[in-house]
């Protein structure tokens, strides 16, 4: 599936034998057809690396990871030891490393994460500039790397989070086409859930799900944590409205939602207690290669479509952006920027991303041409997600306060309360906004 050109083969060859020579891979030419920029990086004698990143919800991520780690061992000498650990547990062990002096050297972290802890983080600046002039950043990827002049965090992309759906049974509900507002969405969910077909969404302490389609229930409607100038604006008009339509919604959800993680509406969906809900390509990628004949049957009836646009009349998508960040300890920050760079780089980056079909969006613009869009145009939804996503921070800027406000599922508590009535939804609106004041403190 790597669809490389002889070009490419050459080029590869060349960065395998400066690699192996203790010099970095540069190839002659940028992705826009400009000369490449000067990539100078000479890794500490004797480095060896820890890394911590999350477990795979798609076998080929996992797979293709690991065999890319062990050519860049074959490549440079540098031994590199992989760990994984779940979504919700990898936050907590970047906070103690970063408090205690020690751990991995690379850690594959979530949202704004690194600004968490910005002094504590190698400058990365020279590796991020280098791959903006071969690549080009999306823009939301510099918000999110950047403090202030100073990458701390490289991007890796995000998991694009779409509606995955029965074609089947929205048919069955009376709806020909996909609703694409907010209206018609809820009209949908309603007939579906009236056919014994219900939707479900997390709404846990999930990083991913719950955070994405909470964050833009709130946005479709014009809410936001904070403004422009970080003021705390969740208690508005705007939420309420929100939260009263989340309210509907949410009647239309199957039980038990409201203590969903990240890996429960995979598993309902592909046990058939769900029709509806919002998830990277991981279901996709799970029936596709299941070995239960009903599990894989499935995946001809499922579909992907990006999620609807509400009043605000714009797409208000939040997706699960990783970024991977530095500490200080490290014995051996060359050899750690060396092994991003050989990971992000197209050669490696283009093979992972197919392994997964596309259970991360890339990072860069030059990357959309990656031959896994076109190879299914079930992916195609998937295709532009970090184009179009919003920062965890919006509308202010990302920082301690925002890291904190995320980490603390401020918007996911919120929306909780009020769809399932154990809070109105000015009470929910109100408790969020003093919440959030603690971090974002006057």
């Amino acid at each position: 599936m790597t669809d490389l050109t002889r070009r490419d083969v050459i080029k590869a060859g060349v960065g395998a034998a400066a690699l192996a020579a203790g010099s970095s891979l540069v190839l002659p030419e940028s992705a826009f057809g400009q000369q490449a920029p000067a990539w100078n990086n000479q890794p500490e004698k004797g480095a060896k690396l820890r890394v911590l990143r999350w477990k795979r919800f798609v076998q080929g991520d996992e797979d293709k990871w690991n065999e890319n780690t062990k050519k860049f061992t074959e490549q440079t000498g540098i031994q590199v030891r992989v760990d994984s650990e779940s979504w919700e547990d990898v936050r907590p062990k970047a906070a103690v490393a970063a408090n205690v002096g020690a751990g991995p050297d690379i850690i594959i972290g979530t949202h704004d994460d690194p600004h968490q802890y910005p002094d504590k983080l190698v400058d990365i600046t020279d590796l991020a500039e280098y791959f903006d002039k071969k690549y080009g950043w999306y823009d939301v990827c510099k918000a999110y790397g950047r403090r202030g002049n100073r990458w701390i965090g490289l991007p890796m992309g995000a998991a694009g989070n779409c509606l995955v759906y029965r074609m089947s049974h929205v048919k069955a509900a009376g709806f020909d086409t996909f609703p694409r507002d907010t209206d018609g969405f809820l009209k949908l969910c309603q007939a579906m859930k009236a056919k014994g077909t219900p939707a479900g969404f997390a709404l846990g302490h999930a990083t991913g799900d719950a955070n994405s389609w909470c964050h833009w229930l709130i946005w479709a409607f014009g809410g936001k944590l904070v403004d422009e100038k970080n003021n705390v604006v969740i208690n508005s008009p705007e939420t309420i409205a929100a939260l009263e339509y989340g309210k509907k919604l949410y009647e239309t959800f199957a039980p038990g939602t409201l203590s969903w993680l990240d890996p429960n509406n995979n598993k309902a969906f592909l046990d058939g207690q769900v029709s509806i809900t919002n998830n990277g390509i991981s279901i996709y990628y799970a029936a596709k290669n299941s070995t239960d004949p009903n599990i894989k049957a499935m995946a001809d009836d499922i579909n992907h479509v990006s999620m609807p646009v509400g009043p605000i009349g714009k797409p208000t998508e939040l997706n699960l952006m990783f970024q991977a960040f530095i500490f200080k300890y490290s014995k051996y920050p060359k050899a750690a920027k060396e092994y991003l760079r050989f990971m992000w780089e197209k050669e490696q980056y283009w093979p992972w991303q197919q392994a997964s079909i596309g259970y991360v969006t890339q990072p860069f613009k030059a990357y959309e041409e990656n031959p896994l869009w076109k190879s299914d145009p079930k992916n195609i939804p998937y295709r532009d997600a970090v184009k179009v996503m919003l920062p965890s921070g919006y509308a202010g800027t990302l920082g301690y306060a925002s890291a904190a406000a995320m980490a603390d599922f401020i918007v996911v508590d919120m929306v909780a309360e009020a769809v399932s009535g154990s809070q109105t939804p000015k009470a929910a609106a109100e408790r969020a906004q003093q919440r959030a004041l603690r971090y974002y403190k006057v």
